[in-house]
């Protein structure tokens, strides 16, 4: 099974993981998340991250999802990418972190594609027609 590692700002990633346990109805026991304040020293949460992977990792591989490519968590994120082995997506959401742990007994490879996707399907407007028409 792929493990998946969130790491956001502030209790992002948590409150991703607690939404995907209430959807996905079971506590995934392949999940875990890494906080980062802007206090946090990154050095010394780069070594808990690195933690938190061998956590997870069952050699399946692992997927790392971030919030925001180019901030601290993405940073720390991206030092932790092996290619084929712990792979990194940025921009989390929650279908995309659902769709990782649902499809999390499929090869790494194809966790990565149902994440992205998800992610991407899950924007959408939800709201059509005329913004400006007065009543």
């Amino acid at each position: 099974m792929v493990g998946v590692l969130i790491i956001g700002h502030g209790q992002l990633a948590q409150s991703l993981a607690d939404c995907a346990k209430h959807v996905l109805g079971r506590v995934p026991d392949n999940l875990v998340v890494m906080a980062v304040d802007k206090n946090d020293d990154p050095e010394s949460k780069q070594r808990e991250a690195e933690n938190l992977l061998a956590s997870v990792d069952r050699g399946a591989g692992v997927l790392v999802l971030t919030d925001m490519c180019g901030g601290t968590p993405s940073n720390i994120a991206c030092r932790l990418c092996r290619p084929n082995q712990v792979e990194v997506v940025g921009g989390a959401n929650l279908p995309m972190v659902v769709r990782a742990l649902f499809y999390s007994d499929q090869p790494l490879d194809v966790v990565v594609q149902k994440a992205i996707t998800g992610g991407i399907e899950g924007v959408m407007c939800m709201i059509s027609g005329d913004h400006n028409a007065t009543s």
